[in-house]
């Protein structure tokens, strides 16, 4: 008897943990997916992807991820920095600006452009299209990487940015196999 209600627990808590981790709901709502399949469709962008940062997770754990809108997948999945001008002393909200010098992350729907070789190694500049980006390419906000992000989650959050959405090396370097890949722009969201 002991074993079968053993068994019977482990089979519960195995199911609840996938089903945790198929629920994409909280960390990727489903409007926001929606939002960026209808924004997408009948014009030049990627079809097949997008990038979704969602700033309202903290900084230290998963909240970019490149999200495959035909099946409706997550693809990956990384820590993603905000800049140190979006924090809020003694509080966990963030703010946002599009201003030159603010060093704040900006929320918005941007086209990710061709890369370049920077001075953080490879980058991917970012085109804002919303009125709550579009200084990004005069403030140089770009996708890059930096040896202070982590790849794995933790409680610690993740070092601050200028303002760029800053991965880690790894994560720059799988995000990059789908960008090269894309005959066509893709589209990272950021929201909060």
């Amino acid at each position: 008897m002991k074993n079968f209600i053993f068994l019977f627990l482990f089979i519960i808590s195995c199911s609840r943990f996938e089903s945790q981790e198929n629920n994409t709901s909280g960390i990727l709502p489903a409007e926001k997916v929606a939002e960026i399949k209808d924004f997408v469709k009948g014009k030049n962008y990627n079809q097949d992807i997008a990038v979704f940062i969602n700033f309202k997770v903290p900084s230290g754990r998963y909240r970019y991820f490149v999200y495959d809108l035909k099946s409706n997948k997550i693809l990956q999945k990384a820590i993603v920095s905000h800049g140190s001008g979006s924090v809020t002393r003694n509080s966990e909200s963030l703010t946002f600006s599009n201003t030159e010098g603010s060093y704040q992350s900006s929320l918005g729907k941007y086209e990710i452009l061709q890369s370049y070789q920077g001075k953080f190694g490879k980058a991917y500049r970012l085109n804002g299209l919303d009125v709550t980006n579009n200084n990004a390419m005069q403030r140089a906000i770009v996708i890059h990487s930096l040896n202070c992000v982590p790849d794995q989650e933790s409680q610690n959050p993740a070092c601050l940015s200028l303002g760029c959405p800053m991965l880690s090396l790894n994560a720059l370097t799988e995000t990059a196999k789908y960008l090269d890949a894309s005959k066509k722009p893709v589209i990272l969201y950021a929201f909060y």
